[in-house]
């Protein structure tokens, strides 16, 4: 991990700095979001004021803010022109990730319209710290997971099978190592100086507790560079490569720079050469509503400390 692998102290205080910071800017917009969701609010409108305030805050979008409605659990950015907005009796998944020069803070949180699944938010805040007293040098992720999922089940909800926690590292989101949210996945030991994104999610008792891929796909992220036939498909292809490197975009972000037809056809052509990967929206796959709590936390010699 990179924390333990960098020449000197006063290296890792840098580097420990900047995740920091980037944490402290998670949290004010942790408390941005739960003031300016409200009912009838367009969704796109959320999204860019986030944004906004990321940058004017002194940071910058790890990845597009993901605003879930109800059964939509991950991967919902708003597109072009959409036309949402937050219905009535809904619960509302706001998930947000910043970045200080590749150094990422991502946390999450529900916001419920609907006195009924007040409790369903509840099991997930519950479940995440539970699992950050469970996290510390040595402890086998599969431990965590069962952590979360006894805790929601007291509640009288189901974790969502598969997805998981998540270990970050510089411009990077997800590495290979995961926290569950279930008993049963083995998924490797967590070690000292390691840093990682944990999210439960939970649903009702009588769900599916899986997530499915739907047609929608609003977010991207560069994978390499390929020959590409159109002029345009190139520029935006560059563009995105220095602008955002290996973390994730919103294709709205392309519409200020770029005609939104150039955009549509060099998107068919990157996507069909491989040069991006698109991101499904992701729902709960019997449709019932989903909550998710998040923080980012990196772990330390008898703990872990939380950054968002």
């Amino acid at each position: 991990m990179e924390l333990l692998n960098v020449d000197g102290v006063d290296q890792v205080s840098e580097f420990l700095e900047k995740y920091l910071e980037a944490g402290r800017i998670a949290a004010k917009l942790k408390d941005e979001a739960k003031r300016i969701v409200k009912v009838d609010t367009p969704l796109l409108e959320i999204c860019e004021r986030l944004e906004e305030s990321t940058f004017k805050l002194g940071g910058e979008p790890a990845f597009p803010v993901n605003i879930g409605v109800d059964d939509v659990t991950a991967h919902y950015t708003s597109p072009p022109e959409d036309g949402g907005k937050i219905p009535e009796g809904s619960i509302v998944k706001v998930d947000l990730g910043i970045h200080i020069q590749g150094y990422i803070a991502d946390t999450a949180v529900t916001i419920t319209f609907n006195p009924n699944l007040e409790d369903l938010a509840a099991s997930t805040e519950e479940a995440l710290g539970a699992a950050l007293e469970a996290i510390k040098p040595g402890a086998r992720a599969s431990q965590i997971g069962a952590v979360i999922e006894k805790t929601i089940n007291r509640f009288g909800y189901k974790p969502i099978r598969n997805l998981m926690g998540h270990r970050i590292e510089r411009y990077s989101l997800h590495t290979g190592k995961s926290i569950p949210n279930v008993s049963g996945i083995e998924a490797g030991t967590v070690l000292e100086g390691e840093v990682y994104a944990v999210e439960p999610f939970a649903t009702l008792q009588d769900a599916a507790g899986l997530v499915r891929d739907s047609p929608q796909r609003y977010i991207f992220r560069y994978v390499k560079e390929r020959r590409l036939k159109s002029k345009d498909a190139r520029a935006i292809l560059e563009h995105v490569r220095n602008s955002y490197r290996t973390l994730p975009f919103a294709s709205r972000w392309l519409a200020a720079r770029f005609p939104r037809d150039v955009v549509e056809r060099s998107f068919k052509e990157m996507i069909e050469s491989r040069c991006i990967h698109s991101y499904n929206v992701l729902v709960e796959a019997s449709g019932k509503p989903v909550a998710q709590a998040e923080h980012t936390v990196i772990v330390e010699r008898d703990g872990c400390r939380v950054i968002t």
